[in-house]
């Protein structure tokens, strides 16, 4: 072997735990099993379009949504679903390098564009320790260049769990629930959120709604996993 070769110990795939060689990566055979999305879908919310050219769903047509743009890296299922529990539940604080390794692709390189963490309520970043969000919203700070700010926005109101819960409970559940710090910072910049998981956009849309309040050019999202089918809502 060269002398400048270096060698790199096996590392545990962030899914079922089988040792590969690449770090954050899928073993081939999770890799068959998730569904990423990528660029695929309506121009502006990213759900996948199925039997058709158009290139926006009607929804959006109809009513172009708040957030301008909305990208997620993979389907929402019980491999991404478990890599974000063991995240935000586990303290696996290693997995947001690997949501945001597959997330980075998704984020245009806007070089006035801040990553905002989607924020949790004190009393639970007091419990929890950390915000994961803020925690893949830095990682994909070093992947893209962008700066990442996780005082931007707070969460002034402390929701109850959203499980069971209709869109349009959520949405009254979350209305007023986020203000904006530093309002002088987004004058004119586009602001992309960061989530790990979007279920129904209602808080997404709340978070939206106060940074375009405080003078936010447009907003973006991205997370890493999205909910597709509505009967896996289990935020």
């Amino acid at each position: 072997m060269e002398g400048s070769a270096r060698l790199r110990a096996p590392t545990a795939m962030r899914g079922c735990g089988l040792i590969v060689d690449e770090v954050h990566s899928f073993c081939p055979d999770c890799w068959t099993k998730v569904e990423f999305l990528g660029e695929s879908g309506c121009l502006t919310c990213g759900m996948p379009l199925e039997a058709t050219d158009a290139e926006e769903c009607g929804a959006c047509i109809a009513k172009p949504p708040r957030i301008r743009r909305t990208r997620s890296a993979v389907a929402y299922d019980d491999l991404s679903r478990s890599i974000a529990i063991r995240l935000k539940y586990g303290r696996k604080v290693a997995l947001a390098r690997t949501m945001a390794r597959y997330m980075a692709p998704l984020v245009r390189r806007d070089e006035r564009a801040i990553l905002v963490p989607v924020p949790l309520h004190r009393a639970r970043l007091w419990q929890r320790g950390f915000n994961q969000s803020a925690l893949v919203a830095n990682e994909l700070a070093r992947a893209t260049g962008l700066r990442a700010d996780p005082y931007i926005l707070r969460r002034v109101k402390r929701t109850p769990a959203l499980k069971g819960t209709s869109l349009n409970q959520r949405r009254n559940v979350v209305a007023g629930a986020f203000a904006v710090n530093k309002a002088a910072e987004l004058q004119g910049r586009a602001v992309v959120l960061v989530d790990d998981v979007l279920t129904t956009g209602s808080t997404a849309n709340a978070c939206a709604k106060a940074l375009q309040r405080a003078g936010a050019d447009r907003v973006e999202l991205v997370s890493w996993a999205r909910v597709i089918k509505p009967m896996q809502v289990t935020e």
